[in-house]
């Protein structure tokens, strides 16, 4: 039996929270304790008195939670000052540590769980297996962020998605285009269609064309000269011809598209830059491109994470962090996958993770005062990537 604390989120716009109340008792029938921060559902409307009646105990502040809780359970990584503290410091040395945790962006805190011998799981390293696929938090996340994405560019973009038939004539319906066919993606193009939209995606994985129809787009294809997919199932790396070559095939769609949703990233490294300053002059007057790699530079070269800037007459949003913005729902869905993956950690409430399980293994950043995971080892001794 453990103590398990579930503090407030404390990034700039973050809503969502780590545990709802209606998966308290997944923890508690086990004998766990829950301790939840005053206030840590309230930016996802989930009221303290709701985590009481579910059997947690409210805790007034984040020092007192993190002094008793033996694990923490969070949605973002540690913020690097709680009340001139680093919050990485705040957990008791030896415990452990489960949530989104991006270890090559933060090596302060990477050095801070080794230091104090934190056992840290990261869930974005959660192996893309069948086994794991209920402790996939990606891809959760990925699918609200695909849906608000195309919110987005129907709220922004000067024309309406659907085509209709009025009495003053038909309106025809606007193009979309998606830009990669993963989980954002197929979610991206399911919801443009739904709001009546003609959508096209393009992707270089001639393996997700039947995807793609499936959800109502055309799919762009391109000839394929290299390898464009990791053995885990991950965006590869592509050489700078072969980058020249999808701009061509993207451009040539641009003059009659009037929004793209951008959603290519490559694990652990920069987004690739899919469309060109000069690309954007392509697109008409009031077009909108909602570009969801952002945080990791932009798939758009004028992309400003944070911000929306207007160039060349066309809008660019550089979307962060959209499943915040649909707190109730992607805080349940990353709850439910964060439980699964405890409940494989600990399947029984006296059990100790198995690190020579797949799943384990491939979470583990750090342990016993070790950075456990190679590429994460690798990358830092290397000295990147930090984006």
């Amino acid at each position: 039996m453990a103590i398990i604390g579930i503090p407030k989120e404390l990034a700039p716009g973050e809503t969502r929270v780590a545990l709802v109340p209606s998966l308290v008792s997944s923890l508690t029938r086990d004998k766990h304790q829950v301790l939840v921060e005053k206030g840590a559902g309230a930016g996802a409307r989930f009221a303290d008195a709701e985590y009481v009646k579910a059997g947690a105990t409210i805790v007034d502040d984040a020092s007192t939670l993190y002094g008793k809780a033996e694990i923490i359970l969070k949605v973002q990584p540690p913020r690097a000052q709680v009340n001139g503290k680093p919050e990485a410091e705040l957990l008791r040395e030896g415990s452990t540590y489960i949530g989104f945790f991006a270890p090559l962006a933060n090596p302060g805190i990477t050095q801070s769980f080794t230091k104090r011998r934190i056992t840290a799981f990261s869930m974005e390293y959660v192996p893309r297996i069948t086994r794991a696929q209920s402790m996939d938090a990606l891809s959760s996340m990925a699918t609200v962020a695909g849906y608000k994405a195309v919110l987005l560019a129907a709220e922004r973009m000067p024309k309406m998605f659907p085509m209709l038939m009025t009495a003053a004539g038909t309106v025809p319906a606007a193009t979309v285009l998606v830009l990669g066919a993963g989980v954002a993606g197929l979610q991206a193009i399911a919801t443009a269609k739904r709001l009546g939209a003609k959508v096209e995606a393009f992707d270089p994985r001639p393996a997700v064309k039947e995807q793609v129809k499936s959800v109502g787009a055309m799919f762009i294809e391109m000839e394929i000269t290299e390898n464009v997919e990791t053995a885990g199932g991950y965006a590869k790396e592509q050489s700078e011809a072969f980058l020249r070559k999808e701009q061509e095939v993207i451009g040539a769609r641009l003059p009659k598209t009037n929004a793209v949703i951008t959603t290519a990233q490559i694990f652990g490294k920069r987004a690739p830059i899919l469309i060109t300053e000069e690309m954007v002059r392509m697109m008409p007057p009031g077009s909108v491109i909602v570009d969801l790699a952002a945080e990791q530079g932009g798939n758009c070269a004028l992309t400003e994470a944070g911000k929306e800037v207007e160039k060349h007459g066309v809008i660019i949003i550089g979307a962060v962090n959209l499943p915040a913005t649909a707190p109730i729902d992607a805080s349940q869905m990353y709850a439910r996958n964060l439980i699964n993956l405890f409940r494989h950690l600990y399947p029984k409430p006296d059990a100790t993770p198995d690190f020579a399980d797949e799943i384990v293994k491939g979470a583990c950043i750090t342990r016993n005062g070790e950075i456990t995971n190679d590429s994460v080892r690798a990358a830092l001794q290397q000295g990147g990537p930090r984006s």
